[in-house]
């Protein structure tokens, strides 16, 4: 997994070209640059989503690893 510092500058050099995209189109309607904007707002969507992963295995750890401890205190409420 990659860091959050990594996943941000990748955020900023995305969310730059968009800034660059939109300009482009403002000046008139091309169906290159209108087609790359929409492929680059997914990737800005996963990149954000990326971001949130990260930060969340940061503070609280490996996913598996929290699933696995519930389940085993998920059993032992039942056993008791």
């Amino acid at each position: 997994m990659r860091t959050i510092e990594d996943i941000k500058l990748e955020i900023e050099r995305a969310t730059e070209r968009r800034a660059d995209l939109y300009h482009t189109l403002s000046q008139a309607h091309d169906p290159v640059p209108a087609a790359e904007l929409k492929e680059l707002e997914a990737e800005i969507k996963v990149l954000w989503d990326e971001h949130r992963q990260a930060r969340v295995t940061q503070r609280f750890g490996d996913r598996d690893r929290i699933i696995k401890r519930a389940r085993l205190e998920e059993r032992l409420a039942r056993a008791a």
